[in-house]
């Protein structure tokens, strides 16, 4: 258990102190108040929830349009018949509806952000990959995506011009994110019933005046690649709230179940998120440019009465969307090891983030639909081989504590991060298929379609498997010992 120590740890009795990061302040379940500190250790006496709140907290979410969009872009933009749609989506959207359910479930035992467990395999410095790239995608990326659609449906809805729906979404947002986890839980339980029964009431519409039989695969596509697109783009989404997954069990005791926190963590993004795409596939049939205007595609079926409360529904779950990608967006950035000695460093940098995310939406406005798919693909690109790195680390330091490497700054091996930026580089530089680039691999196997993050995922895992065994890195912990930061 060699060791260099330095601020946070100390040597004793021939092992690593450590001493850790404790959120200060009095929060518990308040849900009218900002939430105190940063991403430091959530104190035991502050824990409280159950597995159960996961399910809406998840589920809500997903309730918006961006959600739909994939489903139509499965269809009209990537050339799929529908059945080979829906099976497509079925298994993206349950791979990383998996991997989310099994992140969530570290939450409760460590009681700290996704990104500062990630600080387990990447080291204190070589997390600022993964952190740095979420904090980028959550808080700024997917506040754009979102914002975006909550703005078309305002437009639609009330004739408001689009940049001043976009200001009104992203006050709403970004003020619930700066509030914090609580409000955060409590706004996601609050709008389930409203979205649940409006987009259920939409899909069972859409779906008994849809002509699914006329959704044919287009003969222009080549149908591996379009099957191995849409598992990509729907991956990308689903798994796009990975890296967020801690974030919303840490304050869960340690002793509530990991099998509910995990399954219900991963049933709410399954189920939303399916259900939606494939209903967003089957309106296709029933619009002549549903990529062009998806927004009023979507709706233009519906009874004028159902429309105006649909639109109003994605509104609220564009919202609902940004609410947690801004708030998580900001738990990345401090888990770099930024030391902002503020009590409210976590809501001072969700403000600050929406600001830049602000900028990025207005540029959305315009095509947002390409916009939108290369931005899935790339979300893909990075996770499945963070995801790789993330899984084979737990399991060869299973049985091991590794609360330890969570606030030490001496902690720095270089097999998490070498191992991810190589499955990065080269599956993008090989295979990655999309219309700003394509691979030489991909190039001349157009049939294969987009399998970068497949490849990824797997050029991540067993390098990191080598590297782990040749950096000779602790794998255990035995004192860990809280502190005030």
């Amino acid at each position: 258990m060699a060791s260099t120590p330095d601020v946070d740890g100390a040597l004793l009795d021939g092992a690593l102190r450590v001493t850790a990061e404790v959120r200060e302040g009095e929060y518990g379940a308040k849900v009218a108040a900002v939430e105190p500190g940063g991403a430091e250790f959530i104190p035991l006496v502050e824990r409280h929830g159950t597995p159960l709140n996961l399910l809406w907290t998840w589920t809500s979410p997903n309730l918006e349009f961006a959600t739909v969009f994939l489903g139509v872009l499965a269809v009209a933009a990537f050339g799929q018949s529908f059945p080979a749609a829906v099976v497509a989506i079925v298994l993206g959207t349950a791979a990383g509806s998996v991997s989310h359910g099994v992140l969530s479930a570290r939450g409760p035992e460590l009681g700290v952000a996704q990104m500062i467990v990630g600080r387990v395999p990447f080291g204190f410095s070589g997390n600022a990959l993964p952190a740095g790239l979420n904090a980028v995608v959550a808080g700024i990326g997917w506040f754009a995506v979102n914002s975006v659609s909550g703005a078309f449906a305002l437009n639609a809805l009330f004739g408001v011009p689009k940049l001043g729906s976009l200001v009104i979404v992203v006050v709403a947002q970004v003020t619930i994110a700066f509030l914090g986890h609580n409000f955060i839980h409590s706004f996601e339980r609050w709008v389930f019933p409203l979205l649940g029964i409006v987009f259920v009431v939409a899909c069972l519409t859409i779906a008994a005046r849809s002509h699914p039989g006329a959704l044919t695969a287009n003969p222009t596509s080549n149908p591996v690649g379009a099957f191995l697109l849409t598992v990509g783009t729907s991956f990308g989404y689903a798994a796009g709230w990975n890296p967020y997954a801690a974030d919303y069990t840490r304050y869960l005791a340690p002793e509530v179940s990991k099998k509910l926190t995990g399954r219900y963590a991963g049933l709410g993004v399954f189920v939303s998120c399916t259900v939606l795409e494939i209903a967003g596939a089957l309106s296709v049939s029933l619009s002549d440019d549903p990529v062009g205007q998806p927004t009023a595609a979507f709706t233009s079926s519906l009874p004028g009465w159902l429309a105006k409360l649909t639109l109003f529904a994605i509104a609220i779950g564009a919202i609902s969307a940004n609410a947690i990608n801004v708030y998580s967006g900001a738990m990345s950035f401090l888990a770099l090891g930024i030391r902002i000695p503020l009590r409210l460093a976590r809501a001072i940098v969700a403000a600050a983030f929406s600001v830049l995310g602000f900028g990025l939406a207005w540029n959305g406005l315009s095509d947002a639909g390409h916009k939108y798919e290369a931005f899935l693909l790339v979300i893909a690109y990075w996770v499945g081989p963070w995801l790789a790195v993330m899984f084979v680390d737990q399991w060869l330091r299973r049985g091991h504590r590794v609360d330890g490497f969570l606030f030490d700054r001496s902690h720095n091996p270089f097999a998490g991060w070498v191992a991810m930026l190589v499955g990065m580089v080269v599956s993008i530089w090989l295979f990655s298929h999309q219309e700003d680039y394509v691979g030489p691999i991909a190039k001349g196997n157009p049939a294969w379609g987009d399998v970068t993050f497949e490849i990824g995922f797997v050029i991540a895992a067993v390098l990191y498997i080598v590297l782990f065994r040749l950096q000779r890195d602790r794998t255990d912990e035995v004192l860990v010992v809280p502190g005030r930061r």
